[in-house]
């Protein structure tokens, strides 16, 4: 069973989210619909906890950085980046201390603010350029730039991203019944962190648009747009390299030359172009996001070679928003569950789905009974993580037994003693179980974005 904290929390998580959900609906009927308010629509809600983005490798390894992608819509990212990507013999004391600074044998004493040149010792005109005790950061080299004028101080990669390290991508959705969460929440940031710690991958988590402001389709359109953007990325980034991107003018003054799209709205994101290896990328979606996931998915198989440099290689959808019209045994039992139970599950549906066509077995809500306008034998190899005491695991079963029946790689794996949303909710993150869940994760993602591949399977 639950510990007792998880249960006290519960009570207190789902009177909060019932009264979220009735003002939502009571808010339907006061609200002007007007087309313009639910094309752009919200990402996130207020009294969410939200943590703020670093694009400097913070302690735990990881620098973020946000990006508002869609002029029309208030569609966002997340991007997560890993510090492997940074020359591990360039290394660094926290804090301001420049502790010791080695490369090919040359060093920097503490509180030392010498010129370090690329093949050791010092130098008037150091390869790797100025060293700055506030700030600490080279500003041609692997760290980026730090400026005291106030610049941008996060991490930027080469000049021409040639020879940078190339990470697999992992495109995340989070949960949030539709109607809240967000790619920006403490207990998203968190989870999306240490995802990219373990699988030594860059992390992208989409900001789609909530419900009731943005009903369906607009989630789902908002998934299949962030995929697209990062295949229009690639190809842009292609561009770039091809045209031999550098800075014109030199110096501290000197502009980065940009390749764009045809009608300029679309310019190069350096992250992705140095580090993002888009024939790698796995697919991952967190409750309500594994729907999301599964139809994006769907998506990358019809649109083929469309999509290149665009590869799916994988999915991992953590307990699915799965429902149907006819209830699984888990649906009965299960039906008063912890944290989102199947009276407040339905009301979110109802923000959810079109008001003119609610039905449990919409292709939104039911993947056993959705047109196959993709062959379950296309779909790629998928993961699907499951908790005991979640009142929805039984269809999420039957998807990944369907699943294996036409041969695809789809290993369930049901964790015992949890709840919904336990391997990502905020409170929580650190406990043993949601540890295990993500570990458990990148084992089996490492089978398809490793290079070389990987031995462990389930």
């Amino acid at each position: 069973m639950p510990s007792l904290a998880v249960k006290l929390y519960s009570v207190l998580f789902k009177f909060h989210l019932n009264r979220r959900l009735q003002t939502l609906a009571e808010s339907i009927d006061n609200q002007a619909n007007s087309s313009d308010c639910a094309s752009y629509g919200v990402v996130s809600r207020p009294g969410e906890n939200i943590a703020a983005s670093n694009p400097s490798f913070a302690e735990d390894g990881v620098a973020t950085k946000d990006l508002h992608i869609d002029p029309l819509t208030s569609l966002s990212l997340r991007i997560f980046l890993p510090d492997s990507v940074v020359n591990k013999d360039l290394s660094f004391m926290k804090n301001g201390d420049l502790g010791k600074l080695e490369k090919n044998g040359g060093f920097v004493k503490n509180g030392d603010l010498g010129k370090f040149e690329k093949n050791g010792g010092f130098g008037e005109k150091g390869g790797l350029g100025k060293l700055e005790k506030n700030g600490v950061f080279l500003k041609n080299g692997d760290l980026g730039r730090s400026e005291k004028s106030g610049g941008y101080g996060g991490y930027l990669p080469e000049n021409n991203w040639r020879g940078c390290k190339k990470l697999p991508v992992i495109l995340q959705f989070h949960g949030g019944g539709w109607v809240s969460g967000g790619n920006d929440t403490v207990g998203n940031d968190g989870f999306c962190r240490r995802l990219a710690k373990l699988c030594d991958a860059m992390v992208v988590s989409v900001g789609y648009r909530l419900a009731p402001e943005s009903r369906y389709p607009a989630a789902f359109e908002d998934g299949v747009k962030a995929l697209n953007w990062l295949r229009k990325q690639a190809n842009l980034a292609e561009c770039s390299t091809s045209y031999g991107m550098g800075w014109i003018g030199g110096g501290e003054g000197g502009k980065r030359r940009q390749i764009v799209d045809g009608f300029g709205a679309e310019v190069v994101e350096p992250w992705l172009a140095a580090h993002a290896d888009l024939s790698r990328c796995v697919l991952l979606g967190v409750s309500c996001g594994a729907n999301i996931a599964n139809f994006v998915a769907r998506n990358a198989v019809q649109a083929g070679k469309l999509l290149d440099p665009v590869r799916v290689v994988a999915q991992v959808l953590m307990y699915p928003f799965f429902i149907g019209s006819i209830p699984t045994r888990s649906e009965i039992k299960l039906a008063n569950s912890y944290l989102y139970d199947k009276t407040m599950s339905m009301m979110a549906w109802k923000l959810f789905l079109p008001e003119d066509n609610f039905t449990l077995d919409h292709p939104a809500a039911n993947p056993l009974l959705m047109e196959r306008d993709v062959p379950l034998k296309n779909m790629p190899p998928t993961l699907t993580v499951i908790a005991e005491h979640d009142w929805m695991r039984d269809r999420a079963i039957a998807y990944s037994e369907e699943l294996r029946k036409v041969n695809v790689d789809a290993p369930h794996l049901d964790y015992k003693d949890t709840v919904h949303d336990f391997a990502t909710l905020e409170m929580l993150l650190k406990t043993p179980q949601a540890q295990a869940c993500s570990e458990d994760i990148a084992i089996w993602v490492k089978k398809y974005i490793s290079l070389r591949g990987h031995e462990f399977s389930y």
